[in-house]
């Protein structure tokens, strides 16, 4: 632990609520976008059996349009709340708050600068959000505002190690902090994140325009457990990089154990390859909400993943529409732990808990 006391939590410690935020940016999904609302409702569906769902709206409108929505798929409105706050894009993962803990295992809100993905000029809205979040719970903040940081470019194991990729913190293409290496960034990442050991993997997976995201490559699921992405076709786009990561895995991180998930099969939609990834999991206080694309492969995700989460259920959600956003469930979403934990020495150790 740092000399700060900060420390991320794993996703899969107890949660106070999940963040969403409803869709509203129709290029997003074009085509598809009435579908993208039904998609979100199945998702709080689930989350609201076992968290707070915290939604953001941008005006009273659409909060009643979400709330119709959500009540008619069935979604357990007494654990729903709506906030009005504009945003531009509905991706929760990479501009809400990161929650961390202090030293004396109070939640801070972790507030780095959000740019959008390098990328889209439309972000100032979403860039807004933590400070929003942090004046409405009335949690305190650490502001990094020159300092650009996605959630989806990180997985922690609530331990001190990170996972990342150099494509997307490294990379000259949609730098996020042009000027700053590799021993800066775990500098940064060790003082603010309380991490002390970074796990650089190479490339993302094709489609993904954030240039790298580790959320659709490998992900934590234990404090020394690791699933990640392969590709079993050598002629696949993906096969080549996803092999280099899972070398990189087993060859320098031993003390890792590995769980191979295979890609499902490429998803296309008007000539776009979409980032269609097992991967793009959330970890709920119950549940672990699973992308599925009517693949042949989904059966096979599912049950690896059952196997790592064996006191949590698996629950799949249809995807292949939503994935034209160019994201899934973990883009979407964004944990709040709970407010405080009496006893750090309860805390998970794993997925298991």
């Amino acid at each position: 632990m740092t000399g700060t006391g900060y420390r991320m939590p794993a996703e899969w410690e107890p949660h106070e609520a999940t963040w969403l935020a409803w869709p509203h940016e129709e290029s997003d999904w074009p085509g598809k976008f009435e579908t993208v609302r039904w998609v979100y409702a199945e998702i709080a569906r689930w989350l609201s059996l076992c968290e707070r769902v915290r939604v953001l709206v941008p005006d009273k409108a659409v909060r009643s349009e979400a709330r119709r929505v959500f009540e008619k798929s069935g979604v357990n409105m007494a654990a729903v709340d709506f906030y009005v706050c504009p945003t531009d894009r509905s991706w929760t993962r990479d501009y809400a708050p990161i929650f961390v803990r202090d030293a004396e295992q109070r939640l801070i809100i972790s507030n780095w600068c959000f740019n959008g993905w390098a990328k889209y000029p439309n972000h100032k809205r979403d860039n807004a959000v933590p400070d929003y979040v942090a004046a409405k719970l009335k949690i305190p903040q650490v502001r990094l505002d020159d300092l650009v940081l996605e959630g989806g470019s990180i997985d922690v194991n609530g331990d001190g190690i990170m996972l990342t990729t150099e494509e997307c913190l490294l990379s000259s293409i949609q730098a996020r902090n042009p000027g700053l290496g590799r021993l800066e960034l775990e500098a940064i990442f060790a003082h603010f994140l309380g991490i002390r050991r970074v796990i650089w993997l190479n490339r993302g997976i094709a489609g993904d325009d954030t240039h790298g995201h580790v959320d659709d490559i490998t992900r934590f699921v234990g404090r020394k457990t690791v699933v990640t992405m392969i590709e079993r076709l050598k002629i696949e786009e993906n096969y080549a990089p996803l092999r280099e990561n899972l070398q990189l895995l087993r060859r320098r991180h031993r003390d890792l154990t590995v769980i191979e998930i295979p890609m499902p099969k490429p998803v296309y939609f008007d000539g776009q390859r979409l980032p269609a990834s097992y991967a793009n999991f959330y970890i709920a206080n119950k549940f672990v909400l699973t992308p599925v694309f009517n693949d042949p492969g989904d059966n096979e995700a599912i049950a690896t993943l059952q196997r790592a989460f064996p006191r949590r259920t698996v629950v799949p959600i249809y995807c292949r529409d939503f994935v034209l956003g160019l994201g899934t469930l973990h883009c979407c979403t964004q944990q709040q732990p709970v407010g405080s934990i009496a006893n750090p020495a309860s805390v998970p150790l794993d997925g298991a808990w």
